[in-house]
């Protein structure tokens, strides 16, 4: 115990993985159409399209996305309408403006952020994949859903 050293954690975090950015989109560049990389992707200037990242998506405070967001990881300093998917963290920083749904696992609001949509938390990749195919509820469901809650608060009534 003594005179050992402690061996370093190995953790990857989203701190560590921004080095490797592999895609950026400059300051005043406009790029239509959807994007689509295996590395992480920094967007600094418009991004009028879908993005689809398998690692981090940064965007920075300049940064302006019309469309949808696919991404491990995602921190927001910049403008958003459409909805955001993250299997990882969602972070939305004090810069940032979403207006769409979000699914993710994880999700930081920064105070003085603006958000304006829904938010689906899941446990896993695969979950987040799967709700954003999911057909939203039928008619009939809902009647047996509202019938549920009903039942549900005659019994809290009773208290």
């Amino acid at each position: 115990m003594l005179g050992k050293s402690k061996p370093t954690p190995t953790t990857t975090t989203v701190e560590t993985q921004t080095a490797k950015i592999g895609t950026i989109i400059g300051p005043g560049a406009i790029f239509k159409g959807d994007i689509s990389a295996p590395e992480a992707i920094r967007i600094d200037g418009t991004l009028t399209g879908n993005c689809d990242c398998k690692a981090n998506l940064i965007l920075g405070t300049e940064g302006q996305i019309k469309g949808n967001i696919r991404a491990q990881n995602v921190i927001l300093s910049g403008k958003v309408v459409g909805d955001v998917a993250a299997s990882g963290k969602l972070e939305l920083l004090a810069t940032g403006k979403l207006s769409g749904n979000i699914t993710a696992r994880s999700l930081v609001i920064d105070e003085d952020a603006f958000f304006d949509g829904r938010c689906a938390m899941v446990t896993n990749h695969a979950a987040a994949l799967e709700l954003e195919e999911e057909e939203p509820p039928k008619a009939e469901d809902k009647t047996e859903t509202e019938a549920k809650s009903n039942s549900k608060s005659d019994d809290l009534d009773k208290y």
